[in-house]
């Protein structure tokens, strides 16, 4: 195990096999699809034969030993009170719909920023459309984002307030979003924060804001765990009794009206019905890796501000700009770089076999511990040769 004063290096020995799957290519995308370490593949393997050999009854296993490991993952990572807060989904989008059905206003009173992931912002979209929801939308780029975002939640009447801890364009961290927890009430306004760019990249302790704040995220960016395991950190009290509800949330200790439909009253509230659980397993192999090799969320960041500044220093974009500078203030796992060439520069690396994201106009480079040195330097001599 790594000391714990001890920086850390590249770690491209976990993740031989999704190295070794594709040798030549320069994976820069971490912050979109993370590579997979090499003990997910093992979990993944183990559900396979769970369900072989225990056919009807690796649900035993599964819900009984895989789920609450990985609750307890979520739980020390966030230093939340308790892992029975966590509920796990296969998407975000899930979580979303649920959490949504559990508010009895209509339209509910919504207050978002128009940066928000596409699984916010299509469905929020399209329930304004419909009626369901009344969205004010607060421009996440503008300068003065974070007090104009502060001020229209002190001020307005909403009954949901969402924003991101990271915003997965820009890569800007609003690092004001636990401020909203002292507006946060049972009965109303219920703030969530979107943490999927947050979680494992910033180190994040909710510990005092767990009593008052929902948070969303999953295992597909830098939990390094694929898809299929999203998960929601539910306050106790708020949201008891979802309308859109799975018959996976009337299971342990329930409550309810006599003759009514009963919850569960911990985070199982929230659950829907039969899911593949092998997304569960490898969230909780990755997490198990992370912590027996020592890579801290903070270890791991500092891995990678130490790549990102050589990476800036060598100024491979030079024309871009770049719209998440290195300030000293924590910072997202990617470098989001704004040009009107995005898109093709973003084409032109694929033919070398260099891989980048874009969103719009910017190109975004995300970086984490399967990295080094020696592949900022290729990826910037690739830039200059183009």
């Amino acid at each position: 195990m790594v000391a714990q004063d001890q920086a850390v290096s590249a770690r491209k020995d976990l993740f031989s096999r999704a190295l070794a799957a594709a040798p030549g290519r320069l994976h820069l995308a971490a912050h979109s699809h993370h590579l997979w370490p090499d003990a997910t593949f093992a979990a993944h393997m183990q559900a396979w034969e769970d369900a072989a050999s225990l056919a009807d009854r690796k649900w035993d296993q599964a819900l009984g030993e895989v789920y609450p490991a990985a609750q307890a993952l979520v739980a020390r990572e966030l230093s939340l009170p308790s892992p029975e807060s966590v509920v796990f989904a296969p998407n975000t989008h899930t979580l979303l719909t649920v959490l949504r059905s559990a508010i009895g206003r209509r339209p509910a009173r919504v207050l978002a920023s128009d940066g928000e992931f596409h699984s916010f912002r299509r469905q929020a979209a399209r329930w304004a459309e419909a009626g369901d929801i009344a969205l004010t939308l607060i421009p996440s780029e503008a300068p003065d984002f974070p007090a104009r975002f502060r001020t229209a939640a002190q001020e307005g009447a909403f009954d949901l307030i969402f924003v991101s801890h990271v915003f997965f364009k820009t890569g800007r961290v609003f690092e004001d979003a636990w401020d909203l927890a002292a507006l946060s009430r049972p009965e109303g306004p219920w703030v969530v924060v979107d943490g999927y760019h947050g979680f494992r990249a910033v180190p994040t302790d909710l510990s005092a804001v767990a009593d008052r704040v929902f948070y969303l995220a999953g295992g597909y960016k830098y939990a390094m765990a694929g898809e299929g395991a999203a998960f929601l950190h539910a306050p106790p009290g708020f949201g008891p009794r979802p309308e859109l509800t799975g018959w996976y949330a009337e299971f342990g200790d329930l409550e309810g009206p006599p003759g009514g439909v009963g919850y569960a009253r911990d985070a199982g509230r929230f659950l829907g019905a039969t899911f593949d659980p092998s997304g569960l397993y490898r969230f909780a192999a990755a997490g198990r890796m992370l912590e027996a090799e020592g890579l801290t969320t903070a270890k791991v960041a500092d891995h990678v501000a130490g790549l990102q500044r050589r990476l800036v220093e060598a100024r491979p974009l030079p024309d871009a700009e770049l719209i998440n500078p290195l300030d000293g203030r924590p910072h997202a796992r990617f470098l989001a770089f704004r040009h009107p060439k995005a898109q093709a520069w973003k084409a032109a690396l694929m033919e070398q076999n260099v891989v980048v994201d874009v969103r719009d106009d910017v190109l975004r480079i995300g970086l984490s511990i399967y990295h080094d040195e020696a592949d900022i330097d290729r990826f910037c001599e690739t830039c200059r040769g183009l």
